[in-house]
């Protein structure tokens, strides 16, 4: 039996998904968008940097199991990768406050961490989406606001 997020850090807000592939997506974080989704190989950006305020809510993008949680990789701070299915990963860097382990099995909507500061001293969150392990432009999965 995997460890549930607690559902009292369930979002409550009517918030609006988009199913792609079988994976139903939301927003991680109400922020708006601080910089885009770059690809190529000298892409600086695999993800997006939602802005937010230092302890802001973030929320599972969708349901799956944590797969790591911690600050082993350099450069992402605090780090969750979340998989939702046997293609589909999510990834929150830059976190504070983490609220999940590895092993535990989260909801679209659980609260799973709040937002934290990147290195150069911003509050916001870099969110990624990774499909067969190789990043694509999270714009394309999450609904439209």
């Amino acid at each position: 039996q995997r460890p549930v997020a607690a559902v009292a850090n369930r979002r409550t807000d009517n918030v609006s998904s988009r199913l792609i592939e079988g994976v139903n997506w939301q927003w991680p974080l109400e922020g708006r968008v601080l910089s885009a989704y770059s690809s190529g190989s000298a892409a600086t950006s695999r993800g997006i940097d939602i802005s937010g305020r230092r302890g802001d809510p973030v929320y599972a993008a969708a349901d799956g199991d944590v797969v790591y949680s911690g600050r082993g990789i350099q450069g992402q701070g605090d780090l969750i990768i979340i998989r939702h299915s046997a293609r589909h990963l999510s990834a929150y860097s830059h976190n504070s406050n983490m609220l999940v382990t590895e092993g535990a099995r989260v909801q679209a909507g659980d609260k799973i961490s709040e937002v934290g500061t990147d290195p150069r001293g911003s509050e916001l969150i870099h969110f990624e989406v990774r499909v067969d392990g190789k990043p694509v432009d999270p714009s394309q999965y999450l609904p439209p606001r």
